[in-house]
């Protein structure tokens, strides 16, 4: 089968929506190729939980946040850590370009497109402990009213719209397998038609093939996304020296398709990849009680309260606290050679701290549901946080520690904890809780956080005894390495136009998204700020969409 069109974009996720919407405000005919079902139209984008990185927004202003493009860019520069001249050139000019955008255009664009977020802005990734190196200095993680699905549906109706005026045509189960190159300019792709699947959203579908096909075009913008969905190509690019052994287990964050399929094909083309060995992998995984792709894991995203023991029981060190140095937790949990570490809580910080990752783990928030979304200020756990209590594999509920850690041993094969040696932590931890004041850094962390007002309302334990039952049971949660993000890819001009080996642009190829290293081959550098994903496949989208607008005939 032939087709023609003066753009093809590879991947229906985020970015690639975000690049035909550009391309359809202008005119241009677009072909959308993807090997999922129109199921899936959105991609990984819809399983978010929505969040955004603003800098200086009317939201942080009304929490009396003192945010600016300075101190942002300052943060992102720090946490990146850019040092490879070569990889890192085209990387940093779109760190600077990113931070203008969160700065600047960025909020009134989406929100022209009819998107919203919520009031209190949540802070992530609090940093590694020094106010130049990794982290954010205030909170700007804003979160999205319809989290991840409305990301997705403010780009995929005006692309639909574009359809129904003949402007983009989508070839579903479609598999690419080559960029058609001619006279060293991209022109086409090559494939697979993969049998009809009538799959949900996120499930695993068939590969096996129907037919071919070769579709032609004036350019090819690939948003195919990342690796986090294969194992063997997370261990192939592993940073073993800077981060450790890959573990043994890990538990997966994304769907099947999340592939890195056109990586390799379009480098095989002749596009340059930089920084493979750049990702962003959590470590506060657990896995789903109800899967969707295979062995679906769900990220906790923790308050600052929980103590954190490795395989072993002992407490993680100062300051590997949760929600604070994502890759510097890891590094040292895989320094342990083991591949799990335990959260040590109470019912009144599940309660209060515990998020969970997903749009379909927030259904308040996801459905734009307010009287849901007070009752977390009520007592009591999420429903959602309730399943994974009575559900999930990886929580233990006990009332006495003995009985806790006896539950905690009793669902690994080892090593085996030692009650007194974990009931020493513990009771340590809780004679500092006495004071408003302390010398244990977690618990000045805590106070910190509780400085910031919705953090106390809303996210932050009032601190007291673990050991104390009037806060209990108490609860352990084993957590395993997710994998999520590439932060390295195809290398690319502000342009989004992919870069040959050579340094010279490649004719024709463009790259966005996850796939592009969210801009560049590598705008985040070593670390990523959080909220930062969803806005980097906008932007790398947006500007392939407007390059390809006004440079095609």
């Amino acid at each position: 089968m032939t087709d023609h069109a003066d753009v093809i974009v590879v991947g229906a996720g985020l970015a690639g929506l975000a690049a035909t919407y550009e391309l359809t405000r202008a005119g241009r005919r677009v072909i959308v190729v993807d090997q999922e079902n129109e199921a899936n139209l959105g991609g990984q984008a819809f399983w978010s939980l929505g969040g955004l990185f603003f800098v200086n927004s009317p939201e942080q202003r009304r929490m009396g946040i003192k945010d600016s493009h300075e101190l942002a860019l300052a943060d992102w520069l720090g946490s990146a850590g850019f040092d490879r001249d070569r990889e890192d050139h085209w990387p940093r000019r779109w760190a600077h370009a990113y931070v203008d955008f969160a700065a600047g255009e960025k909020r009134s664009y989406l929100y022209g497109l009819g998107l919203r977020v919520t009031p209190m802005v949540g802070w992530a990734e609090r940093g590694a402990g020094t106010a130049t190196g990794h982290g954010n200095s205030v909170p700007r993680f804003h979160l999205t009213w319809g989290t991840g699905p409305e990301v997705v549906r403010v780009f995929r109706e005006p692309v639909l719209a574009a359809a129904g005026r003949g402007l983009v045509t989508f070839r579903h189960r479609h598999r690419v397998d080559e960029v058609i190159v001619e006279n060293g300019a991209a022109v086409g792709v090559r494939g697979t038609v993969l049998v009809p699947s009538a799959e949900p959203r996120g499930v695993a579908s068939s590969r096996a093939a129907a037919g071919g096909f070769e579709l032609r075009a004036q350019a090819v913008v690939v948003t195919s996304g990342g690796i986090g969905g294969d194992h063997r190509l997370v261990r192939e690019s592993w940073p073993v020296e800077r981060l450790g052994p890959a573990p043994e287990s890990m538990i997966t964050g994304v769907p099947a398709y999340v592939d890195g399929r056109m990586l390799g094909i379009a480098e095989s083309a002749g596009a340059s990849i930089v920084n493979r060995d750049r990702m962003w992998h959590y470590t506060e995984g657990i896995k789903n009680w109800d899967p969707i792709w295979p062995d679906h894991a769900i990220r906790i995203i923790p308050g600052p309260s929980s103590l954190w023991l490795d395989a072993t029981g002992k407490r993680l060190p100062a300051p590997l606290f949760p929600g604070h140095d994502t890759l510097g937790t890891l590094r040292h949990i895989l320094g342990t050679g083991h591949d799990h570490t335990w959260f040590l809580l109470t019912r009144a910080i599940v309660e209060k701290e515990f998020a969970l990752s997903g749009s379909e783990q927030n259904p308040d928030i996801t459905g734009k549901d307010w009287k849901l979304v007070m009752a977390r200020v009520r007592k009591g756990a999420p429903g959602p946080v309730r399943a994974f209590l009575d559900h999930g594999e990886d929580f233990v509920v006990r009332r006495t520690l003995r009985e806790l850690v006896d539950g905690m041993n009793a669902i690994v094969p080892g090593p085996a904890l030692d009650l007194a040696a974990v009931e020493r932590q513990v009771v340590a931890r809780d004679r500092e809780v006495g004071n408003a004041y302390s010398k244990d850094l977690q618990l000045m962390t805590v106070n910190n956080a509780r400085s910031y007002w919705p953090d106390r309302l809303t996210r932050v334990a009032k601190p007291h005894r673990l050991l104390d039952p009037a806060h209990g049971p108490l609860i352990a949660v084993r957590l395993r390495v997710l994998t999520r993000k590439t932060l390295g890819g195809l290398e690319t001009t502000l342009d989004s136009q992919v870069v040959r080996p050579d340094g010279e642009v490649f004719d024709g190829l463009y790259a966005a998204g996850e796939a592009a290293g969210f801009g560049g081959g590598g705008v985040h550098g070593y670390n990523a700020l959080e909220g930062t994903f969803l806005g980097g496949c906008v932007f790398s989208g947006r500007a392939a969409g407007r390059a390809l607008a006004r440079s095609l005939a």
